[in-house]
């Protein structure tokens, strides 16, 4: 235990569920063992507050830092943005730059309003879909972030969202009345959509996805969602929050000639600082003038200029390039050191978000095992690694040997029936589970 975890205890304590984020509790890691809290980070390492060196395999800033952190051109940017400063009673020229900018490298797009997360950008983006449409209800496969109209969900059934990726989230506190707005369906199957679209001819709005995430998108399946949304005049939107800025500059959406109505962007776009985008054709954007979508704070002058120095530095670098080559180092390592070490695992997802699952039983166990094993060498570790221009292949070459070295300590483990009794603490959590 150290300065982090101590504070941590202190944080549960005022701060309901501990952070602001699920997925940087420590419980999703190694519970009470974790550190919590940082110091400072430079490329791919991070300090905690007892001055501890760790590398950073595994989030990267739950993928916000895809070229590393504090980054020396980007932060440069952003500093002379602090010293000219960053919030006055006038408008930043550069979100008009940004703008163009993302016209420029979505030729399909004509018009673009911008947030500072995620996840309000998507409930923009349903707005204004519902705004144009004049319809309520949203399809949509796939993880879209915290707000009601995707929560919604789970008032008709508590597990209409379990298969979305976070398994447990309840939807304490979203009205009543929103029951039935919102519905989801599993990417790949063509039968499920059409299911809903025939169901609901006539009153959806919107049809929310991720272009890719965990699976190839099967032949013909795209072609056929594109074919029916615009048969049916409703609007496709895709969420490039977390798959955008990593195959390609831009979006993935570009490589599977997806052509959207509106596009949302967040995470990797601005290295760290808080922006996001929703982009999309003018008939619908428009209709962002009749409905009230306003906030101070979408003004201030950091985030824009922070992702116009972020696609630049991609740009020049040919980043996307960079995160293929290393995630897919790292996808194919982890499946030769468990082949060598004889422990089953399952590798997948795109090279950027790479993850891996143990197929032994009590999977949570050795997941935890693993996490805490990796941290006692040095590196902060799961079995995601989100991939980011800082990680060279000399350090995740050093990774793939001590996690060989790990996993042939996981499978002693297994072998000797001891892999629960080498824990030092409880087993790591999944999905969304409220805190005590």
């Amino acid at each position: 235990m150290g300065k982090s975890q101590d504070l941590y205890v202190q944080a549960k304590k005022i701060i309901p569920g501990g952070t602001q984020l699920l997925s940087k509790r420590p419980e999703q890691f190694l519970p009470d063992y974790w550190p919590a809290y940082y110091k400072k980070a430079k490329g791919c390492k991070v300090w905690d507050l007892d001055d501890k060196e760790y590398i950073d395999v595994s989030y990267m800033g739950i993928g916000a830092n895809t070229v590393g952190y504090a980054d020396d051109d980007i932060d440069r940017a952003v500093k002379n943005v602090v010293d000219a400063c960053n919030m006055t009673t006038l408008n930043p020229p550069e979100e008009v730059e940004l703008a163009q900018k993302l016209i420029q490298l979505h030729p399909w797009a004509e018009m673009a309003r911008f947030t500072r997360s995620g996840g309000e950008a998507m409930m923009v983006a349903v707005r204004i879909a519902r705004a144009a449409a004049g319809k309520d209800i949203v399809l949509f496969c796939g993880y879209h972030g915290w707000h009601d109209w995707y929560i919604a969900a789970n008032l008709s059934s508590d597990s209409a969202l379990d298969g979305q990726l976070l398994p447990g989230l309840k939807p304490a506190g979203v009205p009543r009345h929103l029951r039935d707005t919102s519905f989801p369906f599993n990417f790949n199957n063509k039968a499920e959509f059409q299911s809903l679209m025939e169901k609901y001819k006539g009153k959806i709005a919107a049809v929310v996805m991720e272009p890719i995430r965990n699976v190839e998108p099967e032949e013909g399946f795209w072609e056929y969602i594109q074919s029916d949304t615009k048969n049916n005049e409703i609007a496709l939107i895709i969420d490039e929050v977390t798959a955008g800025w990593r195959l390609n500059l831009g979006g993935a959406h570009l490589l599977y000639d997806i052509k959207p109505d509106i596009a949302v962007f967040a995470k990797g776009m601005s290295n760290g600082y808080p922006m996001a985008a929703i982009i999309g054709k003018k008939k619908f954007m428009d209709a962002a003038q009749d409905s009230f979508i306003s906030s101070t704070y979408w003004t201030e002058r950091i985030g824009p200029t922070a992702a116009l120095a972020t696609i630049q530095k991609m740009e020049q670098r040919k980043i996307q390039e960079h995160l293929i080559k290393i995630g897919k180092i790292v996808q194919n390592g982890w499946n030769s050191i468990a082949k060598k070490t004889g422990l089953s695992i399952h590798a997948g997802s795109i090279y950027p978000l790479s993850h891996f699952d143990f197929q032994d039983k009590e999977p949570l166990i050795l997941k935890t095992l693993f996490i805490q094993e990796m941290l006692a060498r040095g590196y902060l570790a799961t079995n995601s690694f989100y991939c980011s221009y800082a990680h060279t292949e000399d350090v995740v070459q050093k990774y793939l040997d001590t996690a060989e070295e790990v996993f042939a300590f996981i499978k002693k483990s297994i072998e000797e029936n001891t892999s629960g009794k080498l824990l030092k603490g409880p087993v790591c959590q999944t999905g969304f589970k409220r805190l005590n």
